[in-house]
């Protein structure tokens, strides 16, 4: 019988199954596949898009210009990557930078789902619309997401601007650092035991089968953690599935 990525029992396994691999296009083109890192069971988990220029060389996420910007937005919450797990919906680099397509992200999505079902991250910080519309199912400009928490599960979800937003609009500088203020603020609230009305209801678990919905959600400003947003699925709220 073929294994498959639900069949992998940790992080190691799971990258073994990956292998070198060449189930999409993309195992042609990159330098090497970027599995993730930090810390496998991080409460706090950041999904990328996909690997640049330099992750493809280094093999590790979040290694260039936006990574140095991240370590800088971690280090103003008090954090350090090795508190955290980072990793990409995509794990290879798609051909000059460009936005990965539906195929590849359909190949990797498996992936991404073991990772986040076997580190069981309390909260997941989306960089880029990529990401957050993957996790939230919907097509929602980031610009409207961030801002506003989410609940996929028993999952707390942050959508913010990618870092490497701010190297080309300084504008959206100043906007992410208060955005990692509010996402810490979420964090601890978390790590705190609080529980708002929508956590009280009960949700499917993160699972290999059926997906989590995205219940329906009244807008809020993330200086309110407990507070959450509203249901953002392409049908009824309450049908949003996770992948």
């Amino acid at each position: 019988m073929a294994v498959g990525s639900g069949d992998c029992p940790d992080l190691r396994a799971l990258c073994e199954h990956i292998g070198d691999c060449h189930r999409c296009p993309l195992g042609s083109t990159r330098t090497q596949v970027v599995f993730g890192s930090g810390d496998p069971r991080a409460e706090l988990m950041f999904v990328g898009e996909a690997p640049g220029r330099n992750e493809d060389l280094e093999g590790a996420p979040f290694v260039g210009a936006a990574g140095r910007f991240l370590d800088e937005l971690l280090q103003s919450i008090g954090l350090e990557r090795s508190q955290v797990y980072i990793a990409n919906v995509v794990k290879c680099r798609p051909p000059g930078n460009r936005d990965p397509l539906p195929l590849e992200i359909e190949t990797c999505t498996p992936f991404l789902r073991r990772q986040m079902e076997l580190i069981a991250p309390r909260v997941v910080a989306t960089l880029g619309r990529f990401s957050a519309h993957w996790l939230l199912d919907t097509e929602v400009p980031i610009s409207a997401l961030r801002g506003r928490l989410y609940h996929v599960g028993d999952i707390r979800v942050v959508p913010v601007f990618h870092p490497a937003a701010a190297l080309y609009d300084a504008s959206k500088r100043d906007v992410l650092f208060e955005d990692f203020k509010r996402l810490r603020a979420v964090c601890d609230d978390r790590r705190d035991g609080a529980t708002s009305a929508s956590a009280q209801t009960p949700e499917a678990p993160l699972a290999s089968g059926a997906a989590p919905a995205v219940q329906d959600r009244q807008p809020a400003d993330l200086s309110d953690p407990a507070s959450e947003a509203p249901g953002l699925s392409h049908g009824d709220p309450s049908q949003g599935a996770l992948f």
